[in-house]
């Protein structure tokens, strides 16, 4: 079992810049991600990286301004996010996939969830 915990969200304008957080309770090799939620809307796929850190994947809505890392020393994963803007306000989620290698797009792929940080950017 693995405990997840965001932080870093808040309130932004167009084109600033964030960096989230996730917190793991354990060193784990698993596969992790960043999905949101806006309100009204499907819980989405943002970026996921493998266990070393070597394989990453976007969503084509924030290739090049999302960057995802992790810090495997430190449980850590982040989601440096650049050029914010309005239509990425949302509650974001990390996510570990008990996999350590591959891209999951679904939500059903992912085993631990975090409570999830909300993102809000105005124009």
């Amino acid at each position: 079992q693995v405990q997840l915990v965001e932080s870093g969200g808040g309130m932004v304008q167009a084109g600033d810049s964030l960096r989230l957080s996730c917190a793991a309770s354990a060193r784990s090799n698993y596969v992790m991600a960043w999905f949101r939620q806006a309100p009204g809307k499907e819980r989405e796929l943002v970026a996921t990286i493998n266990w070393s850190g070597a394989n990453t994947y976007y969503a084509d809505s924030v290739k090049g301004r999302f960057t995802i890392s992790r810090d495997n020393a430190k449980n850590m994963v982040y989601l440096q996010m650049n050029s914010l803007k309005p239509e990425d306000t949302a509650v974001y989620y990390c996510a570990a996939c008990r996999s350590g290698s591959g891209v999951y797009y679904t939500r059903e792929s992912y085993d631990y969830w975090g409570q999830g940080t909300q993102v809000t950017v105005s124009s």
